[in-house]
């Protein structure tokens, strides 16, 4: 089931996106994310001249994408070429255009840093405290929070151990420990 259609801004620009409930994922017009980092005067041209040339390369980021009905311009409900998070951050490192080179290094720059992270964890919480602290956070707050985290994932160990396998389940027993 799809649900909660909206839009995203970038950079004060209009990009459409749609959320699904079953997936839990947002999907992002593909052609209003190519508007935006180009600044393209044809964003639907280029999106054909860039899927050409990932088909003719073997890419399966194109094959993968899902075509969903979003409000175009002219008010009408129209198919329109759609890709998760993961699927638009793959297609922004295939456009060839200057206008996109910072959004590709800040892409490699955070991909680095989760890759620091996998070897040492101690790191992404030093993230995570900073970026509460940024929001505004007390450090008593944070640390009650990330206590919370711990404690939470050892809970979903044990429940996993114990054959607790669906999301149902896991409600369930998350109610069960709220009340």
């Amino acid at each position: 089931m799809i649900s909660k259609k909206s839009i995203k801004l970038f950079e004060n620009k209009k990009i459409r996106v749609v959320w699904d409930e079953d997936k839990e994922e947002w999907y992002f017009s593909i052609v209003d994310v190519i508007k935006t980092l180009t600044r393209s005067v044809d964003s639907n041209a280029y999106w054909r001249k860039l899927k050409q040339r990932l088909k003719e390369e073997g890419n399966q980021t194109v094959t993968n994408c899902h075509t969903l009905k979003m409000r175009s311009l002219d008010g009408k409900m129209r198919l329109t070429d759609t890709g998760t998070t993961e699927q638009i951050l793959r297609l922004i490192q295939s456009i060839p255009s200057k206008k996109v080179e910072p959004f590709k290094i800040w892409l490699a720059k955070v991909g680095n840093e989760r890759i620091n992270e996998m070897y040492d964890p101690e790191l992404a919480i030093e993230r995570a405290m900073n970026t509460y602290l940024q929001k505004g956070y007390s450090e008593s707050w944070i640390e009650k929070r990330v206590r919370g985290i711990i404690i939470r994932d050892e809970l979903t160990d044990e429940w996993k151990e114990r054959s607790v396998n669906t999301n149902k389940e896991y409600s369930i027993l998350t109610l069960e420990i709220s009340k």
